[in-house]
Order: structure tokens, then C-alpha cells, then sequence
């Protein structure tokens, strides 16, 4: 395996590992090249390094760690008083981890601002060996036994890392997160990894940190697992 790193000087040379994410330009950019397999994948994640590759699997795999992390602490999640309403409503069932492939492949028809998904064949390939090995999770949202919302991501320790989300009925997505957030609270685990600035999760009270910061939590937090009662369901 081999990747096109960037070095402090801003040059590119050749490795068989990542570099130090501090090295990256101003938009987090730090190297290319790797695999979509789920041991480079976990290799990255575990160093705060994430892909954000394009639609065409040939092409080599960008790796990112902005110098500014952008972090929801679920215990601070922020929830509008008309999601509020619809949560005591009951309307949906929250579960974990009961269609992984059907939430990915969900999230990759997302249209994005350029009309193009991040979310190729190779990441859904990879994601799906992350969720066999039990790193990566789906929180999915359903309706009459229907799948109508939810979204992905990996659990480090106790760090969670959002991919993306999806959903195809109001509030179905916003009630899985909030329902997993407080979950979180319940279960030690005190950050959600958001990679970078979206409006969305800025509503729901996401801030940046400072890289630093970011990994030293990570390093510190990901070794001890959650408890494998988490994932179990439904959670209402």
C-alpha cells in the first residue's frame, strides 16, 4: 500500500504509511493513495485521518485532518422545541445496526452542492467490512417497520465519527440523532466526530476545536471500548 504524503514544507514524497496529520495544507488535505480496505480505513481513523474521495473508484484516495475539528458533545446536543414535540410523539423506532448496507447506499444518493457523492463503491465496501469487524454502526429510524431515516459512522473507544445521513420522512434522521446522542450521555461517550462544518449539525450545537485538541481526545478516549449493550435495541 502506498501513499503520496505531504511534509511540513508542503512537498510530496512517497510512503508506506500516513504522514503526521499536522502536516496537512489549510484545507486539511495531508496525503493520496491507500485502499479502500478496512485495515487502511481503521489505520486512518484511529489517527484522525478520514478519507473524502469522489465518484470514481480509480482515482487515488484523498486523506484529510483539518487543522480545525468540528465536535458535538452529545451532552450539549441542542434540540428546537418543535423537534421536541415530535419526539414525544413516539413516531419512530430507533434502532442500530439492523440494515448497515441499506443506510450507506441510502446516504450515497444524498445530493450534495456539486451533485456528485463522496460515498463510491469503494467506501461502501470498506464500511461494510468496518461494520462486520463491529467499528462501524448504522442508527437508523423506522415507521410502520419501515427504514425512513438514520445515518453511519465508526466508534473509536469512546469517540463516535459521523459519516453522513440520510432520510426520506421529516424529523426521521433528527430524531435517530437525538435519540443516539443522549444514548451516548448514557453510555461515557462524550464526543461525536463531525470532520468538518456542515449548517446542519451546527444547529444541533457542533463547534470547532483545534486539531491538537481533537487528537489528544482521541488518543486518550479510543482504546476502552463501549459497552457492547449500546448497540442493543430498539432504544425507546
Amino acid at each position: 500500500m502506498l501513499f503520496i504524503c505531504r511534509n511540513h514544507r508542503g512537498q510530496w514524497y512517497k510512503s508506506r504509511e500516513l504522514p503526521d496529520p499536522s502536516v496537512s495544507d489549510r484545507h486539511g488535505l495531508i496525503a493520496f493513495g491507500g485502499a479502500y480496505t478496512a485495515d487502511c480505513f481503521i489505520t486512518a481513523y484511529r489517527r484522525g485521518i478520514f478519507p473524502w474521495p469522489g465518484d470514481d473508484v480509480s482515482e487515488p484516495i484523498p486523506w484529510f485532518c483539518p487543522v480545525d475539528r468540528f465536535v458535538l458533545d452529545p451532552a450539549e446536543i441542542h434540540v428546537s422545541h418543535s423537534l421536541k414535540r415530535t419526539l414525544k410523539q413516539h413516531r419512530f423506532e430507533v434502532c442500530a445496526d439492523r440494515q448497515f448496507e441499506t443506510v450507506i447506499r441510502h446516504c450515497s444518493t444524498v445530493k450534495r452542492h456539486d451533485n456528485g457523492t463522496w460515498i463510491n463503491e469503494g467506501m461502501i465496501s470498506a464500511f461494510c467490512e468496518l461494520h462486520r469487524r463491529g467499528i462501524a454502526h448504522s442508527i437508523e429510524s423506522y415507521a410502520d417497520g419501515e427504514l425512513v431515516g438514520g445515518f453511519y459512522g465508526t466508534c473509536l473507544g469512546h469517540v463516535f465519527g459521523g459519516e453522513s445521513m440520510f432520510t426520506l420522512m421529516p424529523d426521521a434522521a433528527k430524531v435517530a440523532l437525538v435519540t443516539f446522542a443522549r444514548r451516548c450521555v448514557e453510555y461515557g461517550i462524550r464526543m461525536i466526530d463531525c470532520q468538518c462544518y456542515t449548517e446542519n449539525m451546527a444547529r444541533y450545537g457542533a463547534h470547532e476545536i483545534p486539531r491538537a485538541s481533537y487528537l489528544d481526545y482521541l488518543e486518550r478516549n479510543q482504546q476502552e471500548p463501549v459497552d457492547a449493550s449500546f448497540w442493543e435495541t430498539p432504544w425507546q
